[in-house]
């Protein structure tokens, strides 16, 4: 489950760096290890982020939905 869960937040980096956007607390939520997640459900940590970021993120959300 590490490698997946860490293969995921490269990913969702990485497709979120395409739109400009960088959520610099996106890791793997470390409590997921301790707990009883059946893969793939693992947990991802998204982080807080500021309003410019969560704006731009809605923003290349809308766009990739055709809005």
């Amino acid at each position: 489950m590490p490698d997946d869960m860490s293969r995921c937040v490269e990913e969702l980096r990485a497709a979120l760096a395409l739109h400009g956007i960088t959520l610099p607390s996106l890791r793997e939520d470390l409590p997921t290890f301790a707990g009883t997640y059946a893969p793939p459900a693992g947990l991802i940590t998204l982080g807080n982020c500021n309003t410019a970021t969560a704006r731009a993120l809605a923003a290349a959300l809308r766009k990739a939905a055709g809005q």
